[in-house]
């Protein structure tokens, strides 16, 4: 799924392509993208765009009279900017966009329809949208401590909560967690304050950090090879392959459809981390650390 980067990067090619531009049609292919009636797509044409924004994991598109356009690309949704009034592909074409200069595509790959698109008028009802997680990129340290520390969950589970922090999914909280050398299933509320700052400050540098990547790597272009494995990160998409820091290979712990990426070396003492079911089926055959795994190979 798209998160803070990508979708930033989204934002900023479209607010080049389309701000102060007018819709001139918009096209839904897809009877199980569009997820609003009222106001219908067709209220949306004729409309200027008057800003781009991020909203969590969502980009919208904001127009004159007060209406917006809110797409949520899911796991895997994709935009794509082609020649105006260009035809949507039928197996993966959801909707297209229309403006004088060129076309929003809005794909997904698979059978699975997750995507979504709504027509919202107002910003109180484009609030609605909002899961209520703060801006990892705009809040203080105070402000994150006091989020992440307000329920006793794992350090995975709170920062891919959109209700606590907004944009953050497995693949940015792998490298945020291996930048921070924390463990994915330390316990918030048992963080020292020295962590929750080395917590802090990883966050900031590694979405930072990845949203200028990103950007820089598409120029004037658009983004066409969103994903969430590149051979740049850390850890995440990475198991079995050395630590960047350390050399050792990279260990994951997977539960129901996420899985937590991780160096034992630079984040668990050496301990290796079990998944329920793992620790069921093999139960004392689980090696605990580094060292015993290594003796099983």
């Amino acid at each position: 799924m798209p998160e803070l980067p990508d979708v930033e990067t989204y934002v900023r090619c479209l607010a080049r392509r389309i701000l102060g531009h007018p819709c001139r049609a918009i096209r839904i292919a897809s009877p199980f993208l569009l997820r609003s009636v009222a106001p219908p797509p067709s209220a949306i044409v004729g409309q200027t765009v008057t800003g781009v924004r991020r909203l969590g994991k969502r980009i919208v598109v904001g127009l004159t009279d007060d209406l917006f356009v809110v797409m949520h690309l899911m796991i895997a949704g994709r935009l794509r900017w082609r020649d105006t009034a260009v035809a949507i592909p039928k197996k993966r074409g959801l909707a297209a966009l229309d403006f004088p200069q060129g076309t929003i595509l809005f794909t997904e790959e698979g059978s699975k329809k997750r995507a979504s698109l709504h027509i919202v008028e107002g910003e109180t009802n484009l609030w609605e949208h909002d899961r209520g997680g703060i801006e990892p990129l705009a809040t203080d340290l105070a402000t994150f401590q006091s989020v992440l520390q307000r329920e006793n969950h794992t350090l995975k589970r709170a920062l891919t909560d959109p209700r606590s922090f907004s944009g953050i999914g497995d693949a940015y909280s792998d490298e945020i967690l291996h930048a921070a050398r924390l463990s994915p299933l330390a316990l918030t509320q048992r963080l020292s304050d020295a962590a929750v700052r080395e917590l802090y400050d990883a966050t900031v540098q590694t979405l930072n950090r990845w949203v200028e990547r990103l950007v820089k790597e598409v120029g004037d272009g658009f983004p066409e090879k969103v994903t969430a494995f590149r051979p740049e990160m850390a850890v995440h998409g990475r198991y079995q392959k050395p630590c960047p820091i350390c050399g050792s290979p990279v260990q994951r712990i997977v539960y129901a459809s996420n899985e937590a990426n991780y160096c034992a070396t630079c984040q668990t003492k050496g301990k290796l981390l079990a998944d329920r079911a793992l620790s069921r089926l093999l139960k004392t055959d689980w090696p605990k650390s580094l060292d015993a795994l290594g003796e099983t190979t």
